[in-house]
């Protein structure tokens, strides 16, 4: 590429992301081999006329990705792609998915359910936008049975809880832009913010949350009347919320008139008690929940529980973001509820997770974790330097993990990464990744960052 000006893709995506993919489509063409060094970034800056600044960024995120790796005074280099899963490729520890325990035969029965109830949905399946009554009552039976009270009448579906928080945070927009979490949050919480022009804030934290005090300080300094709380493994942090502070937590918000955004996406792993921010006040929190994390991403049955004031707005802005759920997906999921599978494979995750925590804390010598019964993911804590080289070599090893920085609220680094151990298919894979990363927390090897 010496010196030809290149064109970068259109999209959304940050210019550094467009950047960093442009020049790992160059090195999987062959135009950069495994061991071949890349232009400095001063050239590179040129031939696709972008900032040194720009060129860093997206070299960095290359780095993360294990593409590419920095020496000092030597300049980057492509990287081997290791061989570290069971296809040849790298284990990813940085999807919070389930692995797959859903029974082919348990498939077919919910499904041919399924196809009965689609058939004969009116309108060729051009229904209520938030769910059926029949589907809207079918989940929040399961919901009343394994988490938290809740009426057909009270609740509406969507495409998966992401689309579930952007609607929530939507809703609340004109009350305030400011919403107030843990200094480490859920990534895809932060894309809705950013999304709509909001803006995420840090209260201080212990390993049960927010501290009343400091929320209550932090909303009477700042203004904000938003709170996001993820109380059942909090994501990256993995800590859950008890019912003392979740109390004292909506007792503030409730002075305030503040309103508890509550994701409860990881509830079947509650250890402390069944009790929720819903429950403990009702007409100021949007309840949201899915599927996915608790019997499978396949289909994305996203579950919002508003107070009724909001619920109108929120119907009206999910006509116009996507038109409802798709009728076939609401027609699946329910099926699977009425068959009983959720229970069925809520109750084989939390038996799988236990095993995987154990198994976590034995390969990389972890004395306690937050949620010793059983949890999708594990954050290990440590300085935010040390958190960046840990990903960056990780990646290079052929272990992909979340870098601290996707996570981060406000200008304070985070201090430590996140391994999703539910992701691996099978427990073999999850201890040979384990492993690699026990033998980079054992070696002393810095990493040029």
């Amino acid at each position: 590429m010496p010196n030809t000006i290149f064109a970068l893709a259109e999209g959304d995506q940050p210019l550094h992301e467009r950047l960093a993919n442009a020049v790992e489509a160059a090195i999987a063409e062959g135009r950069y081999r495994p061991g071949e060094k890349l232009p400095t970034h001063r050239q590179l800056a040129q031939q696709f006329s972008v900032s040194i600044g720009s060129v860093t960024r997206a070299i960095d995120a290359l780095s993360a990705r294990g593409v590419v790796r920095g020496e000092i005074g030597r300049g980057t280099f492509v990287l081997e792609r290791a061989v570290a899963g069971d296809d040849g490729g790298v284990i990813d520890l940085t999807i919070n998915a389930p692995p797959p325990l859903i029974a082919l035969r348990r498939m077919e029965e919910a499904s041919a359910l399924a196809n009965r109830h689609a058939l004969a949905l009116a309108n060729g399946g051009y229904v209520d936008l938030g769910g059926t009554e029949r589907q809207r009552g079918v989940v929040a039976r399961w919901l009343s049975a394994t988490r938290t009270p809740l009426g057909g009448d009270e609740i509406m579906l969507c495409n998966g809880a992401q689309q579930g928080l952007h609607l929530a945070f939507a809703s609340l927009r004109e009350t305030s832009h400011l919403i107030l979490t843990e200094s480490a949050t859920f990534p895809g919480a932060l894309a809705a913010a950013a999304n709509l022009g909001m803006t995420m804030m840090p209260v201080r934290h212990d390993g049960e949350g927010m501290l009343p005090e400091a929320l209550d300080a932090a909303l009477t300094a700042t203004g904000a009347r938003i709170i996001y709380a993820t109380p059942v493994c909090q994501n990256p942090l993995g800590f859950e919320t008890g019912p003392q502070r979740r109390r004292e937590i909506a007792r503030v918000a409730g002075a305030h008139g503040a309103v508890i955004v509550e994701d409860d996406i990881y509830g079947i792993y509650a250890a402390k008690g069944r009790l929720t921010y819903r429950e403990l006040l009702p007409g100021q929190v949007i309840y949201v929940t899915s599927l996915s994390k608790s019997l499978t991403p396949l289909v994305r049955l996203g579950i919002v529980a508003p107070p009724p004031a909001l619920m109108a707005a929120m119907r009206k802005r999910l006509r116009a973001e996507s038109w409802g759920l798709p009728p076939y997906v609401a027609e699946l999921a329910t099926a699977m509820l009425e068959i009983g599978m959720g229970e069925e494979v809520a109750a084989a995750l939390r038996e799988e997770s236990f095993a995987r925590v154990e198994l976590a804390r034995r390969i990389l010598g972890i004395g306690t974790v937050p949620m010793p019964d059983g949890a999708p993911h594990l954050w290990l804590a440590m300085d935010p330097l040390k958190a960046e080289q840990f990903a960056r070599r990780a990646s290079e090893a052929g272990v992909r993990i979340t870098p601290p920085s996707a996570a981060q609220v406000g200008a304070a680094p985070v201090a430590g990464v996140r391994l999703c151990i539910m992701a691996p298919p099978g427990r073999a894979m999850l201890e040979r990744g384990l492993g690699v990363l026990a033998g980079i927390l054992g070696s002393d090897e810095d990493v040029v960052v």
